[in-house]
């Protein structure tokens, strides 16, 4: 287990959805040297994806346990960069199959947050959330067309999932993945609650107009120097364009239009 700081954190978990801004604060912060390396090492559903993830293919263990003991402890030291905390990213769409491996290890604890503790050490829970679930809709709509889903400042291109395409606006896929993003949220909320846990909250809107101020508030949280922040460039840029905007009032006025009709 890395070694404990002042504040108590040993590790943080990033709890997210898509296109709220994780990759820019996950960036900044293995940036400053200070926070690891938080990334989303459990983010497909299988331990054969996680074992692939973590170039352990071909690797035999005896059991599932043993198997999972070593999948977490080598996310560990992946996700803690020699820092000491551990960040993890964990978007909601990955938590039930991420809990229930836990769980797997640790039946002997009662909450998934001492399981998390088992494992990482003493976590800070961060609440990253996007209050426009419209614009964030949007966002993952026309990513997910266009096949970029991260550019870098200078326009070089840094998480491709598609061939490039044309995006076209689509009222029905909007609706849905606006009423996902509000549940996802809502999980997260109601997964606090049940645990007890109060957790740091960062809004999209606050980190994009503030980034370096958030990146300061999770580092002196965690016990760690605020200034390692100072003079980080910004490593992503913002994919938002005419197109996104012409969207979302599109989509807005749309739902206005049907609800004025009913």
């Amino acid at each position: 287990m890395g070694t404990q700081d002042k504040s108590g954190y040993q590790a943080y978990v990033i709890c997210t959805s898509p296109r709220s801004g994780s990759t820019l604060l996950c960036k900044l912060l293995a940036a400053t040297g200070q926070a690891g390396d938080p990334k989303s090492y459990f983010h497909k559903a299988s331990l054969d994806a996680w074992q692939a993830h973590f170039g352990l293919e071909g690797e035999v263990f005896p059991g599932e346990r043993e198997r999972l003991s070593v999948l977490f402890e080598t996310a560990r030291q992946k996700g803690s960069a020699g820092t000491g905390i551990f960040g993890l990213r964990l978007q909601r769409g990955s938590f039930d199959f991420f809990s229930a491996k836990l769980n797997s290890l640790h039946p002997e604890l009662t909450s998934l947050s001492a399981r998390i503790e088992a494992v990482f050490g003493k976590p800070l829970f961060i609440h990253l959330t996007r209050d426009d679930k419209v614009a964030q809709a949007v966002s993952f709509v026309k990513a997910s067309q266009t096949g970029l889903w991260h550019q870098a400042p200078d326009g070089t291109e840094i998480e491709r999932l598609a061939p490039p395409q044309e995006p076209a606006y689509d009222h029905a896929r909007i609706r849905q993945h606006v009423e996902e993003m509000m549940a996802y949220d809502q999980a997260w909320i109601d997964w606090f609650e049940d645990e007890g846990l109060t957790p740091r909250r960062i809004t999209y809107d606050e980190l994009a107009r503030q980034p370096v101020a958030a990146v300061e508030t999770i580092l002196r949280e965690l016990g760690q120097d605020p200034k390692a922040a100072a003079g980080i460039e910004l490593p992503v840029a913002r994919l938002s364009d005419k197109t996104n905007r012409e969207w979302i009032e599109r989509f807005r006025a749309e739902e206005t239009g049907s609800s004025s009709g009913s």
